[in-house]
């Protein structure tokens, strides 16, 4: 698999980024260590993952995807091949949301035992916290990474101008910044207003910011959860307009003149903008995967560059 920069961290991570939301919950340890071999099989080193993942699912609490994931670790003999991502931030059974220097030492703790790991590779900030300041979060993440414990750390759900904040509390205190960050981005746009409460969705002054300072922007929900391809899945209100109509016509002709599906051509889309935008996958069958795996390979000249980038209603 190829692999690209993560920021100006020297580190260099895999082009695709394999997501774990449903493991433990819709998808069974099983199942999932199936994928999560198939995926580095293919190369992949680079596993996505958060503490309250999936407490929203019947029968879970979170923590589920760490564990499936720490399991899968340890039974293949293959932590120190892997690139290990997780997040703390957002609330799950017993644990309330937000970004103090308590909850993020504790949570912090409790990744590493799931994990069955020392160190989290990077590790998130998954969703801002306005009541907490930003000197007592950063310091509490740059403990962790004066410990050992974490060797990055990341930011997702943030708006650019948070992200500047952060960036400078950090060079004021000397300490540990953000080096990334995931949010939700795909091809089409969200109309102007659309809410994803609590996530937010990357807009154009966050891609300036990130270009600006050569951060790292990875995409969550980039396929928007099969509306490019399944007839079964409609579209998200909050990209259903003229805008979309428009862009969509355009990635639907690039598609065919590669003889490649939509999904991959958003993939492709990602991967040869500049800076590249890293996705992160989100399957629950080989197929999936397999389909996703492929759109590394996928080439687009400039010409065809230019006109997804430019299709607008």
């Amino acid at each position: 698999m190829k692999t690209l920069p993560l920021s100006g961290t020297g580190i260099e991570v895999s082009a695709l980024c394999m997501g774990s939301t449903n493991y433990g919950s819709k998808l069974g340890p099983e199942e999932s260590a199936a994928l999560l071999d198939a995926y580095t099989e293919a190369g992949g080193r680079f596993l996505d993952t958060a503490n309250n993942y999936s407490a929203w699912a019947p029968g879970c609490s979170g923590g589920e995807a760490e564990t499936v994931i720490g399991r899968w670790m340890k039974e293949r003999n293959n932590r120190s091949e892997m690139f290990v991502a997780t997040k703390v931030g957002f609330p799950y059974e017993g644990v309330e949301r937000g970004l103090s220097a308590r909850r993020i030492e504790e949570e912090c703790e409790k990744s590493l035992r799931r994990l069955g790991i020392d160190t989290i590779d990077l590790y998130y900030a998954h969703r801002d916290d306005r009541d907490t300041p930003l000197d007592e979060t950063l310091e509490a993440f740059d403990n962790l990474v004066q410990q050992g414990k974490v060797r990055f750390i990341g930011a997702s759900n943030y708006l650019a101008w948070r992200l500047a904040h952060a960036d400078a509390v950090s060079k004021e205190g000397a300490i540990s910044s953000f080096c990334c960050i995931q949010q939700r981005y795909s091809y089409l746009r969200p109309k102007p207003g659309a809410s994803f409460e609590p996530q937010i969705a990357a807009n154009d002054d966050l891609l300036d910011y990130c270009s600006d300072r050569g951060m790292t922007l990875l995409a969550y929900s980039p396929l928007l959860h099969g509306a490019y391809t399944r007839e079964d899945r409609k579209l998200p209100e909050q990209y259903q307009g003229q805008d979309s109509t428009a862009r969509l016509a355009v990635l639907q002709e690039v598609a065919k003149e590669l003889g490649v599906t939509p999904n991959q051509a958003v993939f492709a889309w990602m991967l040869h903008s500049d800076p590249p935008v890293l996705p992160i996958l989100g399957v629950s069958t080989q197929e999936q995967l397999q389909e996703n795996l492929q759109a590394q390979e996928v080439t687009l000249s400039e010409e065809q560059m230019q006109r997804l980038n430019e299709a607008s209603a």
